[in-house]
């Protein structure tokens, strides 16, 4: 069974950039990004906390699915609530790793190229995390990047040494 890297952070502090940049390290690696997730496995979703529930439940049960399959799982989702996170921990077993992508709230703001926060706090988009709905920081991760403060390559570089690669 390969380890599944669990990246967390705000919408646009960087998960699926550093997720991408670590692939080109690793062998035998799938990259399971939020909105990828969101277009296909709940599609029929919307992101009231509840929906927030099943669809972070699917993604569990996918992982279940295929955790034999890859060395390295990387999934990108913001999944805000600590509770979520740690159920996925507790059905996933020793190799699941949470890593923090810790960003500012302004700066994942700044970064927004496809406009949700703009749209978010103008009304056109409901229960939008950080604005609308809190996001609980990981109290105990395995590995915190600060994208913020960290080039991309030093936070891929300081996954790369906790994974011993």
């Amino acid at each position: 069974m390969g380890k599944i890297l669990w990246f967390t952070g705000y919408p646009c502090s960087g998960k699926t950039t550093l997720a991408t940049m670590l692939k080109s390290h690793l062998e035998n690696v799938r990259i399971l990004d939020g909105d990828e997730l969101r277009k296909t496995l709940s599609k029929d979703l919307g992101f009231s906390p509840e929906d927030r529930k099943k669809h972070n439940e699917r993604v569990i049960k996918l992982l279940e699915e295929i955790k034999d399959q890859h060395d390295y799982i990387l999934v990108c989702l913001v999944s805000p609530l600590r509770k979520v996170r740690e159920e996925a921990r507790r059905r996933l077993g020793k190799d699941f790793v949470e890593v923090f992508v810790s960003c500012p709230l302004a700066e994942c703001i700044k970064r927004d190229v496809k406009g949700h926060y703009k749209k978010a706090l103008n009304g056109e988009i409901q229960d939008f995390t950080g604005v609308h709905q809190p996001y609980e920081e990981p109290l105990f991760p395995e590995i915190i990047v600060y994208t913020a403060v960290e080039r991309p390559e030093e936070s891929v570089k300081k996954i790369l040494e906790f994974l011993g690669r």
